[in-house]
């Protein structure tokens, strides 16, 4: 949320978007830390289908002509 308070207008869907990807990859890693797994492995395998997501939400939204 402080994000979206601090960011300007102009940048505001790529500051939330890079925002997320680093709270997902750093989430990620601390799970696997936790678990006793690759800590780099989880958190490039949890930004890598963060970004795919996107990528897919930001498509549906184009094709049906949806801009914020």
């Amino acid at each position: 949320m402080l994000v979206i308070l601090v960011s300007p207008q102009s940048l505001l869907g790529w500051s939330v978007s890079l925002t997320s990807l680093l709270f997902l990859a750093a989430l990620g890693g601390l799970a696997a830390y936790v678990g006793g797994s690759g800590v780099w492995k989880a958190a490039a395998r949890v930004s890598f289908w963060g970004v795919l997501a996107m990528a897919l939400t930001a498509a549906v939204g184009a094709f049906f002509n949806v801009s914020p």
